[in-house]
């Protein structure tokens, strides 16, 4: 059984078809990328994945459940998290902080969250594992405003493993990551644990081809080739609405 699956979702917005009958099956433990040109719909499938928005018709399952018309904040609890393409971390508090409070949230103790940090040992193990894994030890006492953009973005791939998610989805993890950040983003995306499935939207086919396992293209809204990696380079209907020369390498 899949642990994530879309059946038959469309999203209308108006007169505007942004997906259309599309119908997924990730497999538990999957390295799967969503790709597709710009406006392919790319994001609003991870936003009808997460509830944010809801579908026009369609189901979504989670391990067989159907979660069509749950919460995002229930779905989290059921073990869905995500990244942003613009990130949504707290601006003033630092990587420490920031774990600090996803982990003690996780736990139930949200509320006495700034007293756990470095008070219980289970936490911090955990905040200084997190820090460790994606490279953020260097800075972990820094407000997340001025973190450079690259670190910015690695701390939230680690607050959403906090989360200790079965289902982990990312939007596009490099956006706006500088040439010479970029290369932290990969390394940490590849390292993500073995037992998270994980759904990629990315425009970078660096990142794709070391990553996924499988490639779903996404074109007007609608899956328009599927398949591993190397069927889907060699498509030549991928090159001509997509990729163009950018697989022959």
């Amino acid at each position: 059984m899949p642990v994530l699956e879309t059946r038959g979702l469309d999203k209308h917005f108006g007169g505007i078809i942004a997906a259309n009958q599309v119908s997924l099956s990730i497999e538990k433990g999957a390295r799967h990328a969503l790709i597709g040109p710009n406006g392919a719909g790319k994001t609003t499938i991870v936003n009808l994945l997460t509830g944010v928005i809801k579908p026009t018709a369609g189901q979504i399952l989670l391990d067989g459940q159907d979660i069509t018309n749950l919460e995002p904040h229930e779905r989290v609890r059921l073990g869905i998290a995500r990244t942003f393409q613009i990130n949504q971390l707290f601006a003033d508090l630092t990587p420490i902080e920031t774990l600090g409070l996803a982990i003690s949230e996780r736990l139930g103790l949200g509320k006495d969250w700034w007293r756990i940090v470095g008070s219980k040992p289970a936490v911090t193990e955990e905040i200084i594992e997190l820090l460790e894994r994606f490279r953020l030890g260097d800075v972990m006492r820094e407000r997340t405003a001025i973190l450079p953009y690259g670190k910015q973005r690695l701390l939230e791939i680690a607050l959403a493993i906090a989360c200790r998610p079965r289902v982990l989805l990312l939007d596009e993890p490099a956006a706006g990551v500088p040439e010479d950040e970029r290369h932290e983003i990969l390394s940490s995306v590849e390292a993500l644990p073995k037992d998270v499935t994980v759904l990629l939207i990315e425009h970078d086919m660096d990142i794709i081809f070391s990553f996924a396992d499988r490639i779903s293209v996404l074109v007007n809204g609608a899956l328009f080739v599927e398949g591993p990696p190397d069927e889907v380079a060699r498509d030549p209907r991928v090159k001509a609405v997509y990729l163009g020369e950018a697989f022959d390498a």
